[in-house]
This record gives C-alpha cells, sequence and structure tokens, in this order.
C-alpha cells in the first residue's frame, strides 16, 4: 500500500479547524448555482431496478462548477451521503430567490473543498454532482407523482440500490457526452458509491476516493437504521407512507434523525461539545423535559430535519445502504475476489473515531485491493469528530486529496 500521503495531514492529533463560510462573492466560492434537472429516461425507456421493478420516468438533478475541457477528460464526479443533494458548491440561486420547499439557504455541503484554489480546483477540473434516484431533493423519488397514476409514489415506489445510483450516474454521464472521469470521490454512503463505480465500471474511472466508507455496513449499522426506520413506519400520521395531503410523520423523522446523528459524532466529541452541562440552567428539574445540552442539540437536528427532508426518501436511501455488500456483489462473499474488478488508482480514507465505518473495516478495504496488486492509498486520518469528520476535517482531507489527485501532469 501506498503510505506516502501520510505526512498531507497536520501532526498526529492536532485537529483541523473548519475555515469561515464562504459568502458568494469570495474568491474561492463558485458563486450562485443553479441545479439543472433533466428528463433522463422518458416512458416508453423504463430503467429496471436490481430488486425488482422499474421506474419508467426519471427526472435527474444535478450542479456543475468548473469548465470542461476540450479533452473532456478533467471531469471528478462528486457522490453524496445519505441526505445530501446535488448541491455541494457555491450558494443556490433558487433557493434564495424561491425558497422552494427541501432547499436551504447555505452554501453547499462540500463548499470548503471546491472552488477556484480549492482542493477540488475549479480552475482545473470540471465536478459535477448529481442527487440520487428515491430522494427529494430533485430527482425521482417517492414524493413525486407517478405519471401512470397521478399520485404521488409514497411506498408504491419501488426500492432502489446503490448499484441503480451508480448506473443512473454512468447514463448522466453518457447524456453529457462524457466517457471517462478523472475521478469519483465520495464520503459515507457517498463513498460507497465511489467504490461502486471502481466495481462496476473499471474503464470508465482513473482514480477513486473512498471517505469514511469500507465494503459494507456492520451489523451495529444495521440495527441503527432498522431503529431509525421503525421511528417513521409508527408514526400516526405515516399512514403507510400516503401523508402528503396531511401532516408529516414528523415525530418518527425527527428520532430517525436524531438516532443518526449519535452514529455521526463521536463519544470524545459528545464530551468536547456538551459534556454533561445543563441547558440555559444551574440545576436540574428533575422532569422529562429537554434537561441537558446534547438534548437540545439532538432535539434541533430532528426538527430541522423535519423540515428539508422526506420521510419515504429517509426509508428507502437507509434501505439501499444495508443492501451494499461490495464483496458479496462481485466476489461471492471473498473480498479480495471484489477487489480484483479494480483498475482505478484508489484511496481510502478511515477517520480515527468512526464507529459506523471503523478504521479496521476501511483498512480491510484497502488490504484486498492490496492483495491484487492494484495501486491502492490508505489513510487513517486522526480525529475527534466521529463519522462527521470527513465533513469537518477539511484542512487533513484536503491536502490528501490535492496530493493524490494532483499525481498528474497533463492537467
Amino acid at each position: 500500500m501506498d503510505r506516502s500521503l501520510k505526512s498531507a495531514f497536520d501532526k498526529p492529533g492536532q485537529e483541523s479547524r473548519r475555515r469561515a463560510v464562504k459568502g458568494p462573492d469570495h474568491p474561492g466560492s463558485v458563486g450562485w448555482t443553479r441545479a439543472q434537472r433533466i428528463r433522463l429516461l422518458d416512458q416508453g425507456k423504463p430503467f429496471k431496478l436490481e430488486a425488482g421493478g422499474n421506474v419508467d420516468q426519471i427526472d435527474m438533478e444535478y450542479e456543475t462548477y468548473g469548465r470542461l475541457s476540450p479533452g473532456k477528460d478533467n471531469v471528478i464526479l462528486i457522490v453524496h451521503a445519505l441526505s445530501g443533494d446535488a448541491h455541494a458548491a457555491g450558494w443556490d440561486l433558487e433557493a434564495e430567490r424561491t425558497g422552494r420547499r427541501w432547499r436551504t439557504r447555505k452554501p453547499g455541503w462540500w463548499d470548503e473543498m471546491i472552488g477556484p484554489g480549492e482542493p477540488l480546483d475549479t480552475n482545473r477540473y470540471y465536478i459535477i454532482c448529481s442527487n440520487v434516484l428515491g430522494s427529494c431533493y430533485g430527482t425521482t423519488g417517492p414524493a413525486d407523482i407517478n405519471p401512470e397514476t397521478g399520485r404521488r409514489y409514497g411506498l408504491r415506489f419501488p426500492l432502489v440500490t446503490v448499484g441503480d445510483w451508480v448506473r443512473l450516474q454512468a447514463l448522466l454521464l453518457d447524456y453529457l457526452g462524457i466517457e471517462r472521469v478523472y475521478a469519483v470521490i465520495g464520503g459515507s454512503l457517498g463513498g460507497q458509491q465511489a467504490l461502486e463505480w471502481a466495481l462496476a465500471f473499471p474503464g470508465r474511472v482513473e482514480n477513486v476516493l473512498v471517505l469514511a466508507a469500507s465494503a459494507r455496513l456492520s451489523p451495529q449499522g444495521l440495527a441503527f437504521n432498522a431503529v431509525a426506520r421503525h421511528a417513521i413506519l409508527h408514526d400516526p400520521n405515516f399512514r403507510g407512507g400516503d401523508f402528503y395531503n396531511g401532516p408529516p410523520p414528523a415525530e418518527g423523522l425527527a428520532a430517525a434523525r436524531m438516532l443518526g446523528h449519535i452514529t455521526y459524532l463521536s463519544d470524545q466529541a459528545m464530551y468536547q461539545k456538551f459534556g454533561r452541562r445543563l441547558q440555559g440552567k444551574s440545576a436540574p428539574e428533575f422532569s422529562f423535559s429537554i434537561e441537558f445540552e446534547v438534548e437540545s442539540y439532538l432535539a434541533y437536528q430532528g426538527r430541522s430535519f423535519v423540515e428539508r427532508f422526506d420521510a419515504n426518501s429517509y426509508l428507502y436511501i437507509t434501505r439501499a445502504m444495508d443492501y451494499y455488500d461490495a464483496a458479496q456483489r462481485w466476489g461471492g462473499g471473498d473480498l479480495t475476489a471484489a477487489a480484483s474488478r479494480i483498475d482505478s488508482r484508489i484511496m481510502i480514507v478511515s477517520f480515527s473515531s468512526d464507529w459506523l465505518y471503523p478504521p479496521r473495516e476501511c483498512k480491510e478495504l484497502a488490504m484486498a485491493v492490496c492483495r491484487n496488486g492494484k495501486p491502492v492509498t490508505y489513510v487513517m486520518v486522526p480525529s475527534a469528530y466521529g463519522h462527521d469528520s470527513f465533513l469537518v476535517e477539511t484542512e487533513a482531507l484536503g491536502r490528501l486529496i490535492h496530493n493524490f489527485l494532483s499525481r498528474r501532469s497533463d492537467l
């Protein structure tokens, strides 16, 4: 394994800090952005899904940053995590002007990493980020109208998989006339999509960066997702997924998000951020109301998530996360056999306090690639921020990504 990038981050134990938010006029910002939405597949050309069934009409939302080179050889595909969207960088002009539902008026979820002079330098690369099938951020999902019935899909939407998402991303590239990409990059569930790119389309991607993700979700991760879905499915307002003309299953979705946030943090991060401090009081009230700062934080995360995400989409996306198993999918259960398909240069980055996709499982993936004699770089970044480190440790991760991608002289 290539260990030459270890010096790309700070001394062990030294934490990176996120920089101040870039405004749209900042020289490192891509500025105001506007999502593009296309009819990728129409009726008469159904998209067959791996779990069975099909979707007859698919709209896909995506954003692009930078300029496509004449040879179309500077493309980087960014793939998002569970609750992410196509808005990876800049400031969404449509959200600012219309306040469209499901959009938020803030910079893209990886804005610190993308822009002129940033690690993903838009003066150099043409960056594409699309929204996944089944989401509620512009690409067809359960909240959309089924053209055959005139009603919202709800739970009549078929189950989707990580493999389905990657095949749709490949169709988007076909639509854009892009045969091969310089890199695919993703963290968490996005990291599993990046890995799937290396396995499903080894001839179409030169570099793959898998961040805070491994070949499969652990049994503990499966269990947390199961409890989250249980909270949604048993909310009285869920009504079998047909809640769109009434109150949403807000309590169930909020509980699911609160549970999810516990998995994104680490014990150390919770101590540093909240400790056992009481919320706005000097002594406990001895009641079941919110007493501790950590309770207040989780309650806020739950409430704000209900305002911007669809409960059905949460069910579908977490289920896709559960089902993904690269070893079973491509190697009959043997991860080394599966990794033999990889032709891309690959970098796998884990974070020391991540217990959703722990370092040992990320290293297992790297070793499987290594056993095939394939070029692989594995780095474990010291961090106290848990699974969220791939979004927080932007200075260390930025240097890793820049150094890895810069090993090419013709760009």
